[in-house]
């Protein structure tokens, strides 16, 4: 194409403009537009961002369409990836009039399996609960009548609830080209549906996934691209650090003993007592919980102490382990599913060894615990992954493999597939290891955090599903694939400057830019910062904040956002606003996370026209809320990551080490990343009004506070309540 072309299709009598109501010919879109064009056709690398109503989605996909090629995009979550595949893709390709394919590929655990389905079906009697009957009838009226197979059609059946771990498959409990049921495998026709697309729409964590296969020499799950795009690249950093580690959890080991007992039961019960031998297994599982009291808590391994009793307790699972893989070794030739259970015992065990063990030289690595409520995940992380992405970016670490390398004895229980289970650094239960993308661990998003349930458990059996015996493989002589890399999002720079995230990710050669919102924020919006609130480290902190915020909210009649750092502060600010409508007989509903899931809880807020939602992680970003429905954010502090949290601590050591200012060069951008996502809430459009009020004095009283509110949209700014509620009283 023509590069004097690409300005056309933006232009305000373009294709799009014909195609799209209420279409605005942007220059910055299109400036862009050109940026991702010249990445593509020099195949290089490129970091951008895109203020508020840039236009970003169009302005890497049109580029990406009209110059042709395999198209990879990658975004942060499920929800955006539906919105992508199902709404805005189609909708450029239509109205450019390019016949692309497309398809959209999610992590293994999203998709129904026939043969978990068919073994919940026989196994009804252990199901939990009788709504887990009644969502299982759901899946059964739903599954004959799915092309796909994805569960988030089966819209009767809540997408985490208990059931969908008995009728999906993870990497553990996958057979592979053995299942009986392999011809009619929906993540089969998923992949291959990918492989034959010319453009494939997937997320973060299934990219990562990909990426450590081709690492560990494993052949790869995602087809190769001319062109990969990450949307919401603000997130990859900690992303990558979770795929570039490994961890082990008790979560696994009660997984285990459930299928165990089941199949074991079902298949070879004259093999063992099963109960006998798992019962022993799950209290050793679950004495690791007991370890650490009550309290949910983050620590090193040097953290822990000398009287902790988790090394000791892991030795005895260790044991309880071996004993249930003798007998599994003996049933294992009875069938695949037996099999497979060996397999995943084995790997269990090896795991639970290796934790602890020295750091890998060449690698510095941090073994640390996460204590949750329902268990413990071990994980060895690793404290800079941009030597890994670097070296997968520039082409490196994909030389090509021998026969049993490359899987073509890719059968459960080969030597091809055993090794691919030891590369296997990422585990099903990483969910509550997430850093969330603006490093802020308090903010992990319970519900919203997507593949790491499943990581695609192809990372393990990556082509299962696929005969790699009729898969071309890649010839030594093969040089790299040159690519274009584009990272784009609304939150990447500090006061324009890309370094933090660059460095992060081993981009030091990538070309930056950066264009601001076309709003006109000194018009559309106020910044409001209260005077004589306590730190946030104060007790009475939150209680403060909704103080300080009932006036706004009933000035504005509701329509608020209350977004906390941390689920401890939506549960306390949700109380308290409770209890300080109904004492005052405010008409205002009061909707708080966790109540509901996100979409219904975001209908329910436009709906009512006055309500007030408080949320944490999940409503920082990835929310669009356009027009009058919502004209206040109240922010209760900066969103620093707990310094205590082991990872963190580690990188601001070693940054400290290395004679650098920790603070001032990591802590506070990934505050200002995580402050301008959820400061991105409230101007959507160019007829959005509204007020933001940070009720966090730092952001006035101390130095870095004015590099943090430069890093935000260019508001008129006052610490005046009557001004803000003169102000919104207007809107």
């Amino acid at each position: 194409m023509d590069p004097n072309e690409l300005p056309h299709l933006f232009s305000a009598t373009g294709p799009l403009a014909r195609a799209f109501d209420g279409y605005c010919e942007r220059r910055e879109q299109i400036e862009m537009a050109q940026a991702v064009q010249t990445a593509i056709r020099e195949a290089s690398t490129v970091v951008l961002e895109a203020g508020t109503g840039v236009g970003k989605t169009a302005a890497y996909l049109v580029p990406a369409l009209v110059e042709g090629g395999k198209v990879i995009v990658s975004t942060g979550t499920k929800a955006l990836q539906d919105q992508l595949f199902h709404r805005d893709l189609p909708a450029v390709r239509d109205a450019l009039g390019i016949p692309v394919k497309v398809a959209l590929l999610k992590g293994r655990s999203n998709y129904l399996c026939w043969h978990h389905l068919d073994r919940a079906n026989q196994d009804a009697t252990l199901l939990g609960s009788k709504q887990e009957v009644r969502d299982l009838s759901a899946i059964n009226r739903f599954a004959p009548l799915s092309a796909t197979g994805d569960k988030a059609e089966c819209t009767s059946v809540p997408e985490h609830a208990p059931i969908w771990s008995r009728v999906t498959s993870t990497r553990e409990n996958c057979l592979g080209s053995d299942c009986p049921r392999y011809a009619d495998c929906f993540v089969v026709k998923a992949r291959r549906e990918a492989q034959d697309a010319d453009v494939v729409v997937v997320n973060h964590h299934l990219f990562f996934a990909d990426l450590m296969l081709r690492e560990e020499g494993v052949p790869e799950l995602l087809p190769n691209a001319q062109t990969i795009v990450f949307d919401e690249a603000h997130q990859l950093p900690d992303t990558a650090t979770l795929f570039f580690g490994e961890t082990v959890s008790t979560a696994q080991v009660l997984d285990l003993v459930r299928d165990t007992l089941a199949i074991g039961q079902a298949q070879a019960r004259d093999a063992a007592k099963w109960n006998d031998i798992l019962s022993p297994v799950e209290r050793a599982a679950r004495d690791l919980r007991l370890c650490f009291g009550p309290q949910l808590q983050r620590m090193s391994l040097q953290q822990l102490g000398a009287d902790n009793l988790l090394l000791p307790t892991l030795g005895e699972l260790q044991e309880k382990l071996l004993a249930l893989r003798e007998v599994l070794q003996e049933a294992a030739q009875r069938g695949p599913d037996l099999a497979n259970l060996h397999r995943r015992c084995n790997d269990l065990m090896q795991r639970l060894k290796a934790w602890g063990a020295p750091e890998r030289a060449h690698e510095p690595e941090l073994c640390w615990v996460d204590v949750a409520s329902h268990g413990v995940q071990l994980h060895r992380t690793p404290i800079s992954v941009a030597d890994v992405f670097r070296r997968q970016r520039l082409g490196l670490g994909n030389e090509s493999q021998s026969d049993e390398e490359d899987g073509h004895d890719a059968s459960p229980g080969s030597a091809a597939t055993d090794a691919r289970h030891e590369a296997e650094l990422v585990d099903a239960f990483a969910r509550a290891s997430s850093a969330d993308a603006a490093g802020v661990p308090e903010l992990a998003d319970e519900g919203e955090d997507d593949d790491l349930q499943a990581l695609m458990a192809g990372r393990a059996d990556p082509m299962a599903g696929i005969d790699p015996a009729k898969e071309p493989a890649e010839t030594s002589a093969s040089p790299p694939p040159r690519r274009a890399w584009v990272f784009t999002s609304a939150t990447l720079a500090v006061k324009n400057d890309f370094r933090h995230f660059t460095e992060a990710l081993g981009l030091e050669d990538a070309a930056c830019a950066s264009w601001a919102s076309p709003y006109d924020y000194p018009s559309q919006a106020m910044l409001y910062v209260p005077a004589g609130l306590p730190l946030p480290n104060d007790p009475t902190h939150t209680d403060a904040v909704v103080d300080a915020a009932l006036p706004l909210i009933r000035a504005n009649r509701g329509r608020a956002f209350v977004l906390c750092t941390s689920l401890r502060a939506v549960a306390r600010a949700a109380e308290r606003l409770k209890q300080a409508f109904q004492a005052a007989g405010d008409p205002f509903p009061v909707l708080q996370q966790g109540e509901a899931p996100r979409p219904t809880l975001l209908d329910d807020f436009r709906r009512a026209g006055n309500a007030v939602l408080v949320g944490s992680h999940s409503f920082w970003e990835g929310i669009d809320v356009k027009g009058d429905a919502l004209t206040l954010v109240v922010i209760d502090k900066l969103p620093f990551a707990p310094p205590d949290d082991p990872v963190l601590a580690k990188r601001l050591e070693m940054l400290t080490q290395a004679g650098g200012n920790a603070f001032m060069s990591h802590q506070v951008p990934q505050a200002i990343i995580a402050l301008k996502q959820g400061a991105g809430r409230l101007i959507r459009s160019e007829t959005d009004r509204g007020v933001l009020m940070i009720c966090d004095t730092r952001l006035i009283d101390k130095p870095y506070g004015r590099r943090i509110w430069q890093s935000l949209p260019p508001m008129k700014r006052t610490r005046a309540e009557a001004d803000v509620v003169a102000f919104l009283q207007t809107l």
